[in-house]
């Protein structure tokens, strides 16, 4: 049997206005021909033009980012302080490796316009029309088509997203861990701000991510390629760097097909 892993995972990389202009990555470059003369500091007396291969040295980056830059885990800290009924909500640091990885499924929802807000019926229909049982453990990412809009303004504004309901649908049976390929679990943050400003009806702002405080959950922001995945029948993998006592970490999701 064949097997293949297929990477998730957007770049970190400087500039792209995919961001919040305070969360956008920046990167400091230092190339070869500028790190040797910063290895003279750890190599007293050496002379990098005669010491170093082709005078050159070590390149190393120097990166500023949040941790929800990039593909990341969202822990429970992130929504609230608590989580299911009053407990300590989970640092990403806590989060169980056990949650991380799974069965995965993925649900296509790009049929559903820029801005819909996903209810627990589109996820009863969405798993009848698979033919798939959701058992616990199982790690459920949703396409939104948002991917194709990484890289450029518009994908703040991109895709559907998940309300109380759909979230706590999931969470009821047992799944600990759901993805994105879109900015923000929720419905894109202006078009809730937009209608919040109309009706001032508090329960729709970051509803799917206050869903947390019920059940604790964690989801991943800022998924990628996953229209190359099966709908299940693979196994997903979203370890996050551990960062003390953060709300999110940046994680290399990879998922494993066999063939």
């Amino acid at each position: 049997m064949a097997r293949r892993l297929i990477d998730l995972s957007i770049d970190i990389e400087n500039d792209l206005p995919s961001d919040p202009p305070m969360m956008i990555p920046r990167i400091t470059y230092v190339d070869h021909a500028a790190g040797a003369p910063s290895m003279a500091e750890f190599f007293p007396g050496i002379d990098p033009g005669k010491d170093l291969p082709e005078g050159l040295g070590w390149a190393v980056e120097f990166v500023t980012l949040s941790t929800h830059s990039g593909t990341h885990l969202d822990a429970p800290w992130h929504y609230h302080p608590t989580m299911d009924g009053g407990a300590p909500a989970l640092t990403i640091d806590r989060v169980p490796l056990e949650w991380c990885m799974g069965p995965g499924v993925v649900l296509d929802f790009r049929h559903f316009e820029d801005g819909y807000l996903v209810t627990a019926s589109d996820m009863e229909e969405a798993f009848r029309k698979l033919g798939y049982e959701l058992k616990a453990g199982d790690i459920v990412l949703v396409m939104t088509g948002a991917s194709a809009w990484w890289g450029k303004p518009e994908y703040l504004l991109k895709g559907c997203g998940m309300g109380r309901e759909a979230t706590l649908w999931l969470t009821e049976r047992g799944v600990r861990v759901v993805g994105t390929d879109a900015w923000s679990w929720d419905r894109p943050l202006p078009l809730i701000a937009r209608d919040f400003e109309k009706s001032r009806d508090p329960s729709i702002i970051w509803e799917g991510h206050f869903a947390g405080i019920e059940r604790g959950y964690c989801h991943i922001e800022k998924l990628t390629n996953l229209e190359s995945l099966p709908p299940y029948g693979f196994t997903f993998f979203c370890f996050p760097v551990k960062v003390k006592g953060a709300s999110a970490g940046w994680i290399r999701a990879v998922a494993l097909v066999e063939e």
